[in-house]
Order: C-alpha cells, then sequence, then structure tokens
C-alpha cells in the first residue's frame, strides 16, 4: 500500500473517531440539558396555577369536596388550584381529560371509584384506564345509606331481603347513573343477597330523590348528605348505613354490619389522582399537603358538612386500594353481568 493511502485511511479513521465523539458528545450533552431542565421545572414547581379535573357537575359532592381540599391547598403552595367540573358519560369525559393530561404535576383528577369502573364496563371502548393514572392522595368517603320509601312495608335490611325474595323484580330500586358508586353498591348487596330488582335509571341521585319519597320507587342507595334531611323528615326510611361505624348525625341507623350484611360493606371513596408519569417528588409533595390539609380544622369542617368520612391516605396507600378495588368490582360486575349501555 502507497504511503499516500496509508495517510488517507488513517485520516478517515481520524474523521470518524471525531464524528463518533462528537455524536456521543452531542448526544450526552442533549440528554445533560434534558435532565437539568427537567430537574429545575420540578424544583420550580408549582410555577403556575394547577388544574384540577371533576368528572361531575359543579356543585356536586365530588365538586365541592374538591374544592374543600384545595382551597388548602392554593394557600399551602402559594398557588391558585382551578378546579374544573368536566361532566358526561359517566364521568368518562373528565377521565379521558385528565388521562391524556401532560404529566407534569400541573394537571390533578378529582378520582372516585368509577374512574375504574367505567373501563371495566366499556371493555375494549373504553376512553381511559386505571393504569393512566397514579393515586395522590386519598380524601374520604361519604357513607351510602339504604333507603326505602316509607309506603314499603318493611323496618330492616332483612324484612326488605324477605320481601324481595317473595317478588322477584317486582321491586323498583332507583339508580342514579351505570357504575356509580351507588349503582354498584346495590349490585353488590344483590350479589351478597341473591335477590333481584327492576333498575330505574336517573341522571344523578337529585332526580331520583321524588321517586323514592312518593313510593314509585321502592329502594335506593342514597348518599347521606342528601338522604338525611329526608330521613328526619319522614319522606325516607333508612335501613341502614354502609360504613364501619354508626353515623354522629344519624346514630339510630345500623351500620351494613349490624343489619347482618357486612360483606355487603363498600365506601365510595374520594381522592385526589394525577397521570400516570408525573414525577414521584412531584406525587410525594402533593400527597404530604393533602394528608396535612385533612388536619385543617376549617377542611375538615367543610368536608364533615358534606357528610363526608375522612379517611386520609398517601400515594402509596391511594395505590393499594386501587388494585383491591378493580379486583373487587371486576368480580362484581362479572357476577351480576353489568354492561355499559
Amino acid at each position: 500500500m502507497k504511503l499516500d493511502d496509508i495517510e488517507a485511511k488513517n485520516q478517515g479513521l481520524i474523521d470518524l473517531n471525531r464524528r463518533r465523539w462528537s455524536q456521543r458528545f452531542f448526544a450526552s450533552s442533549v440528554a445533560l440539558f434534558v435532565d437539568k431542565a427537567l430537574a429545575q421545572s420540578d424544583a420550580a414547581w408549582p410555577s403556575r396555577p394547577i388544574r384540577v379535573i371533576v368528572p361531575f357537575p359543579a356543585g356536586g359532592v365530588v365538586d365541592l369536596v374538591a374544592r374543600a381540599v384545595c382551597d388548602r391547598l392554593a394557600i399551602a403552595l402559594q398557588q391558585a388550584f382551578i378546579v374544573e367540573p368536566k361532566p358526561g358519560a359517566s364521568g368518562n369525559i373528565g377521565a379521558a381529560l385528565a388521562a391524556a393530561a401532560n404529566p407534569d404535576g400541573y394537571t390533578l383528577f378529582a378520582g372516585t371509584p368509577s374512574v375504574l369502573t367505567q373501563p371495566l364496563l366499556a371493555g375494549s371502548t373504553a376512553k381511559h384506564k386505571l393504569s393512566d393514572f397514579r393515586g395522590v392522595g386519598l380524601i374520604g368517603a361519604p357513607p351510602n345509606i339504604f333507603v326505602v320509601s316509607p309506603s314499603l312495608p318493611v323496618r330492616s335490611l332483612k324484612e326488605l331481603v324477605e320481601l324481595a325474595r317473595d317478588k322477584p323484580n317486582q321491586l323498583n330500586v332507583s339508580n342514579p347513573g351505570l357504575g356509580t358508586s351507588n349503582h354498584l353498591g346495590q349490585e353488590l348487596f344483590f350479589s351478597v343477597t341473591k335477590i333481584s330488582m327492576t333498575n330505574v335509571r336517573y341522571p344523578g341521585q337529585p332526580q331520583m330523590l321524588p321517586d323514592l319519597t312518593s313510593g314509585q320507587v321502592h329502594f335506593g342507595l342514597v348518599t347521606e348528605a342528601l338522604a338525611k334531611p329526608l330521613i328526619r323528615e319522614g319522606k325516607l326510611r333508612a335501613l341502614a348505613i354502609s360504613a364501619t361505624s354508626r353515623s354522629p348525625e344519624l346514630p339510630d341507623i345500623p351500620t351494613i354490619a349490624e343489619a347482618g350484611y357486612a360483606s355487603s360493606l363498600f365506601l365510595p371513596w374520594y381522592g385526589l389522582m394525577a397521570p400516570a408519569k408525573t414525577p414521584d417528588r412531584i406525587v410525594k409533595r402533593l400527597s404530604d399537603e393533602i394528608q396535612t390539609a385533612l388536619r385543617h380544622t376549617e377542611v375538615v369542617a367543610r368536608l364533615e358538612k358534606l357528610g363526608t368520612l375522612l379517611t386520609p391516605g398517601s400515594a402509596e396507600a391511594f395505590d393499594r386500594l386501587l388494585i383491591q378495588e378493580q379486583e373487587t368490582w371486576t368480580r362484581v360486575i362479572a357476577e351480576r353481568g353489568i354492561r355499559a349501555a
């Protein structure tokens, strides 16, 4: 090989090594820049308002619970929390919006059991799935009360079960929305007791109350805050409360366990969630602040006024609950043959 050829070959190798070194240097520089930018972004969080999507109407219990907690978070983090109701499709519209949001800590979601039950009902047509989210902090659960029309001749859950067995599908049960906690709580009770009633669908709980009080619908599960005044006025008869202890506001109503159906207990929890890839550091900060907020006197008073049983829980505890809940409702939905409309 000639000297010129050797020199040219060596120069080519030198140029190739330079290009490879430049590419590696550029790639590592970009990675370092991105990591530094993300770290700075995380460190500055929150530097702008935080959006909280509520998948149910404004003025409803979920909306009011979210505002009670977020008002305190805004003070603690010195940043505005903008609560945005995005109702529709049994909570699916709001959930899909939150699932698709940038996981940067500036979008949160006011979660209820519907975030996992709706995908189970919709199957392959679901617009979101539970794995699109991660828990941030549990807030509480509003106990539901098993109620009947005063015209129905029963005064206990056992008497209701006996009547329903004598008259299969002849009694009506109010359903405030497919896959809502009220609906699935009823289905859990029916699964345990092996009774059947005819579902009467409503857009929400407020719309079903007139038919319950008038006797056109015989049985239903109603959030304590909504049921309480009607029970006190004698317009509804309470048979049991789905809670681990009696309500201080309605101490004469037995718990579901005291009524003889402990395995029918369910608590329709509320909690703040985030898109699944939201950074751990931000989730940890939010989780800690939520637990602190739930010890604040004003927040506690607002939530208790809404009939919310406080069940504070960390992000990790929330994630564990979500797994347990998915197992429970997957079984109930399959056993009862419930499908999306």
